[in-house]
């Protein structure tokens, strides 16, 4: 059985202590007894503080982005070796903001996805199309695509590790949201396609989360579909209760 997942990312938002506030809010509101992964990917100077007010939570802690290589003069950047150091083994990969405003490649893309899963990391991998691919019916070959360049140019690969997020880059930050209907058709198609890359028990283990715009709302609707196993959420997981009432809708 798929497991469901729900993640709220933050993105660049709330300072520190609004950061502490809004776990211990969705720490409070959590039903402990949920069997829905949940994660929370606060921003890079807070991973550490955010570990320690998760454990022994339910919660677990995402990293937003690491740098594709494994340690060297890139100032500014996050290795592997450092999120692994505070207890950081999950992490976000693809982002469609990362892939438009700072311009990483597939193959950036792949080197983060192989190194993260030689790590033993937990990859949320987020592939998606914009709004002209989808006015132009070419939605499934750019999503196909972005797999092909990616993710099937790795050989072995434990479903556990791995977490596809598709996120259509038209409804991401824009109040739209794909309709139940239309997310539901991406995630059979993509899960069709990791079947005949990689087998029918892989794709049918493997979780396939929708991340554009959901809230409290439409969660209820997107997450009954077959294939959508849960959420990447944006802007409604920085209200600890709409977080929490999305987390609630699987």
């Amino acid at each position: 059985m798929r497991k469901k997942v729900v993640a709220g990312n933050w993105k660049m938002n709330n300072d520190l202590i609004m950061s502490n506030d809004l776990i211990k809010s969705i720490k409070l509101k959590l039903n402990k007894k949920i069997d829905t992964d949940v994660f929370i990917s606060p921003s890079f100077p807070f991973l550490n503080e955010a570990i320690k007010h998760c454990k022994g939570s339910k919660i677990k802690v995402l990293a937003q982005n690491v740098n594709e290589n494994k340690s060297g003069a890139y100032t500014g950047e996050v290795s592997l070796s450092m999120l692994k150091s505070i207890g950081i083994d999950s992490v976000m990969i693809g982002h469609s903001e990362r892939r438009e405003y700072f311009h990483e490649t597939d193959e950036i893309l792949l080197n983060k996805l192989s190194n993260s899963l030689d790590e033993e990391f937990k990859v949320f991998f987020c592939i998606g199309e914009s709004l002209k691919d989808r006015e132009n019916d070419l939605h499934f070959d750019v999503v196909e695509q972005q797999l092909k360049n990616t993710i099937f140019r790795i050989n072995k690969i434990n479903f556990k590790n791995l977490i596809i997020a598709y996120e259509p880059v038209w409804a991401i930050g824009t109040g739209l949201t794909a309709s139940p209907d239309q997310a539901q058709e991406m995630h059979a198609f993509i899960r069709k396609i990791i079947a005949e890359k990689f087998g029918d028990d892989f794709s049918e283990n493997i979780s396939i989360i929708y991340g554009g715009s959901v809230k409290p709302n439409s969660a209820s609707e997107i997450f009954g579909k077959n294939d959508v196993d849960g959420g990447l959420i944006g802007g409604a997981s920085l209200n600890a209760e709409d977080f929490i009432e999305i987390v609630n809708s699987i």
